[in-house]
């Protein structure tokens, strides 16, 4: 089958036929080279408003534009533009139905590299198809941009916030994320996690669709609970068990490295004993469960803290609000009793967040940041390809890119990458 043939059923434009096809040379090097013209009798449109106006002149030489490779040959669509004389807009050049403006990289080209842009950091997209840094990061800023804009946000009931670090030191990015049943993706991203980063997205949600939210899963970050209380006053904000267990782990393991440092009785117990004391007991592996049962024979502290953890467990598996408060304030008091200064510390912090912890029996089905958490683990694997990004606005297009769910253009072709 001939490529025109090819090119005629995945790639035909009204107005335009498809010519000559030959190898040239390009940079030095052997390509593809695809002749393009225009109908006899046609029109070009005015790349404003659209319509079909006169002809005003041609260009003399024809311009390249990148296309998908074929087998290994890079390829180019070549073809002399018109300038149009609108009558409302003046003379200008035509619009072209397989490229932006005045870009000389096709848009089926820059689906193609923002597909596999998804898969593979973008340096290596280029050196594989033989292409620049610049036409991976341009094609996908297109599909990000696209995206954002017909994207539909409506049925927005539940979003987890959280912050992930980005570059080096305390620099940090705020994502917002939609995590209902139906629809699972990237909201909203934004530099730094201070009130104003937050502010910033509720303007961005606007007050009508502020209104239909019920639930918001955050962590105990004060800047977002206040801006929260401001902005949404009306939604159910849920401090959910992933993080509260996460204080628990944190609590543990600083017992337990205080303990070894301290007692040199109790180091042959408690070495190799880290993911035992912090994983749940149905995840350990018969090896750990033997190590875990010789554990629970002795008096440790940080045997104590474990099996404080292990009942506090028993909380998530009430089904009435009631009945779960009552079982915190007694755990919270046998807690308090205990010479355990950090699991104290959780306890302290469970009275503070009674509130917003209780609000987790208020929702069915119920919501748990280990979405969000997912989420977040990509993001940073996203952020590891970048390979050294030196600035916010690369982050947020990568960001969008990889979790947005972002609609693309409809094309006759869609590649499986």
């Amino acid at each position: 089958m001939l490529i025109k043939t090819l090119l005629n059923n995945i790639e035909k434009y009204s107005s335009f036929v498809y010519k000559k096809i030959y190898l040239g040379v390009q940079d030095y090097k052997e390509c593809l080279i695809i002749e393009v013209a225009h109908r006899v009798g046609s029109r070009g449109k005015c790349p404003v408003c659209l319509k079909r106006c006169s002809t005003y002149d041609t260009a003399r030489k024809p311009r390249l534009f990148s296309y998908v490779p074929i087998w290994g040959f890079p390829v180019y669509f070549s073809y002399r533009p018109r300038r149009v004389h609108c009558k409302s807009h003046g003379v200008l050049t035509e619009d072209l139905p397989w490229a932006n403006g005045k870009e000389r990289i096709t848009n089926t080209y820059k689906i193609f590299l923002g597909s596999w842009a998804k898969r593979l950091s973008w340096t290596e997209v280029a050196e594989v198809f033989k292409t620049s840094w610049e036409n991976v990061f341009s094609s996908v800023k297109w599909l990000v941009e696209y995206g954002l804009e017909t994207r539909v946000l409506d049925k927005i009931y539940s979003i987890g916030i959280d912050e992930i670090q980005v570059f080096k030191g305390h620099h940090y990015m705020t994502l917002v994320y939609q995590i209902d049943r139906h629809c699972k993706r990237l909201l909203w991203c934004g530099k730094d996690r201070t009130s104003k980063t937050l502010l910033r997205f509720f303007r961005f949600l606007g007050k009508e669709k502020t209104a239909m939210l019920k639930y918001i899963c955050t962590d105990m970050w004060k800047p977002y609970l206040k801006v929260i209380k401001k902005k949404a006053p009306h939604v159910l904000n849920i401090l959910d068990r992933f993080h509260i267990m996460k204080k628990f782990n944190e609590a543990i393991d600083t017992i337990r490295r205080e303990e070894y440092r301290l007692n040199y009785q109790s180091q042959k117990y408690l070495k190799n004993s880290r993911w035992i004391l912090l994983k749940r007991e149905e995840n350990l592996t018969s090896k750990q469960f033997l190590k875990l049962k010789d554990l629970l024979k002795r008096d440790l502290k940080s045997i104590k803290a474990y099996l404080l953890k292990r009942d506090f467990l028993r909380f998530w598996d009430y089904k009435y609000k009631k009945s779960a408060e009552k079982f915190l304030k007694k755990w919270c008091t046998r807690t308090n009793r205990t010479k355990l200064g950090p699991m104290k510390k959780v306890s302290k912090m469970l009275t503070e967040k009674n509130e917003l912890i209780m609000n987790w029996f208020d929702t069915n089905p119920r919501l748990s940041s280990g979405v969000v958490e997912g989420f977040n683990n990509k993001a940073k694997l996203t952020i590891k390809k970048a390979y050294g990004f030196k600035n916010e606005k690369y982050l947020q297009y990568a960001l969008y890119h990889t979790l947005g769910k972002l609609p693309t253009p409809e094309f006759t072709h869609r590649f499986n990458c």
